[in-house]
Formats: structure tokens, C-alpha cells, sequence
């Protein structure tokens, strides 16, 4: 996928500069980053597996929560290559096309998680409200419908985006500024009128991430109009844990990525190293923590965790 110092003819090369004023530094810094990508791939695998195995979360909100896992495996390891080799080696280059696959794929699989991400809000929604419609609404057909829809809605929404870039010439330095190939920071290098293409990006944001949390807080909303009328029971306390497990996970994906597009967007003269530090925190925060988070908030999976430890430890004493 890359090529350090090797540019072709056929196609522009762009260069990763990795973070921007530490560039002494950058094999110390691949470090923890080493270290978190471990973490990524490790505990969302381990979620994966747990769910896909494990006969008592056979249900609605652990099959979306196992493809969170499976997203938050994608984006990991979409990015893994560039972020890694640009901290071990120092300026990396990658050309233009398997740029353009990355960008693909990282923009598709952010806009599935939003979409996996509102699912789950729906699944909260109709355990609390509708608890006894509950397996009728979402039955496994249901299931999987939001999921390919979330698949589809993205890949078809960010098709063109290749296209648009593929249309377009680079005659500037070609210097990314972050440690992946990411559409705004692509655009901003390409020469001519990019005034539909920066139009389209941001009708994008719009029509997905922007939808997506409004529903999420309207959701939310209705969540806990419905736990207050519960008052102090345990139905309405149980309901507020699971609740606010999954709105940390909101959290953690949503001020990134906000964050993040804002700054391409309006913050012209925004400082190279918080461009880096934002980029990083985008891709790197939600597939570590997400697993943590519903690891240490879910008993169920904490049930399960230590009934397989326990078994490990019988196994072993034999």
C-alpha cells in the first residue's frame, strides 16, 4: 500500500507528515500507538467473539453491538498501515489511488457506525418504552435490515467522493495533515473548482452524522421522560446504566468527528499539531474505548467474562 520515496509518473504521491514540530520524536510516539491499536484490535475482537459465541447474548442490542465491533475493527485497520509507518520511518508517501481506497473506506465505515450507533438508540428505545412489543419489533429480519442499511446508506453516499478527487489534479506540496488519507484534507490539495465536490462533503455531513445525532438526542430524550415517570425502580435504574453506557460510546464517536470537520471547515488558521492530535483522537479513541466502556458497564458481559475465567482457572487446577 505504501512506498517510501517512490513517486510515479502515472499518478501524484502524497506525503504523511505525520505530527507536525515532533518529528524527532515520532518513534517514541509510535509507541502508545502502537499500544493502542493493540487495544483496538484485541478488545473488539474479543467483543466480537464473545457475542458470536456466547449463547446468552443472543440478543438485539449485543448483535449491534457486534457490529460496532466489526466497524471499529475496519477503521482500525484501515488506517493501522499509514499511521504506524509514518511514526516508525518519518515522511511516507502513498500514491493517489490507494489513498483514494483508504479515504473510502474509513469515511464508509465512520458513517456505518453512526448508523449502528442510531440502531442502538432505537433498540434502547423500544426496550424501555415497549418493553413487552419488544421482541416483535425487533426481530432478527429488523436486525438486519438497520445494519445493511447503514452499510448501503454509506458506501452509496461516499461512491463519488473517489470520483470527484480522481477528477482533479494536485500541483500543490501534496503534504497531508493528518496521518491518513481524509476527503477535506484531500480537497484542500486539488487544483481547479472543488466548490460542488466541497458542497457535497458537507450535504454529507449533514444528511448522515447531523441526522444521525439528532435522532440519537430525540431518542435519549423520550429514554428519559419515560425512566423519570419509572421514578427510583430498579427497571428505572437498570435502564439509566445501559442508557448511559451507550451514550458514552456516543460521546466518544460524535466530539471527535465533530471537532474535527469543524476545524477543516471554518478553522483556517488552526495550528498543525491540534489538526494531528483531532485527527488521531477521530480514529484511535472510539475503537479503544468502546469495548472498554461495555466491558466494564454491560453485567452481562461481565457475567460472562467471569464465568469463562473461572472455567480457565477449573481447567487449569485439573
Amino acid at each position: 500500500m505504501l512506498a517510501p520515496n517512490d513517486t510515479t509518473d502515472e499518478q501524484p504521491a502524497f506525503i504523511f507528515i505525520g505530527i507536525p514540530g515532533l518529528e524527532t520524536l515520532h518513534i517514541w510516539i509510535s509507541i502508545p500507538f502502537c499500544l493502542l491499536y493493540f487495544m483496538a484490535l484485541i478488545g473488539n475482537s474479543a467483543l466480537l467473539f464473545l457475542v458470536t459465541t456466547e449463547q446468552s447474548l443472543r440478543e438485539p442490542h449485543f448483535y449491534f453491538l457486534a457490529v460496532l465491533a466489526l466497524t471499529d475493527l475496519g477503521l482500525s485497520l484501515s488506517t493501522l498501515p499509514t499511521v504506524l509507518g509514518t511514526f516508525w520511518i518519518g515522511a511516507y508517501q502513498i500514491g493517489l489511488d490507494a489513498c483514494l481506497a483508504q479515504m473510502f473506506f474509513i469515511h464508509t465505515l465512520s458513517s456505518v457506525e453512526s448508523g449502528i450507533l442510531v440502531a442502538m438508540a432505537f433498540d434502547r428505545l423500544v426496550a424501555i418504552r415497549s418493553p413487552l412489543s419488544y421482541s416483535r419489533i425487533l426481530t432478527s429480519r429488523a436486525i438486519v435490515c438497520l445494519g445493511g442499511a447503514a452499510f448501503i446508506r454509506g458506501a452509496a453516499l461516499l461512491a463519488p467522493l473517489p470520483l470527484f478527487l480522481s477528477n482533479f489534479s494536485f500541483c500543490r506540496d501534496n503534504i497531508l495533515s493528518h496521518s491518513y488519507c481524509y476527503y477535506p484534507d484531500l480537497l484542500t490539495l486539488a487544483c481547479g473548482d472543488i466548490t460542488f465536490s466541497s458542497a457535497y462533503g458537507l450535504v454529507f455531513v449533514l444528511c448522515t452524522f447531523a441526522m444521525d445525532a439528532l435522532f440519537i438526542i430525540a431518542s435519549y430524550l423520550k429514554i428519559l421522560t419515560t425512566v423519570l415517570s419509572l421514578g427510583a425502580s430498579d427497571r428505572g435504574l437498570r435502564s439509566m446504566q445501559t442508557c448511559a453506557c451507550h451514550l458514552c460510546t456516543v460521546l466518544i464517536f460524535y466530539l471527535p468527528l465533530i471537532s474535527l470537520a469543524v476545524m477543516h471547515r471554518c478553522a483556517h488558521g488552526t495550528p498543525p499539531l491540534l489538526y494531528a492530535t483531532m485527527s488521531n483522537a477521530y480514529l484511535l479513541l472510539t475503537p479503544v474505548l468502546n469495548p472498554l466502556v461495555y466491558s466494564l458497564k454491560s453485567r452481562q458481559i461481565q457475567a460472562v467474562l467471569q464465568r469463562r475465567l473461572w472455567v480457565q482457572r477449573v481447567t487449569a487446577g485439573e
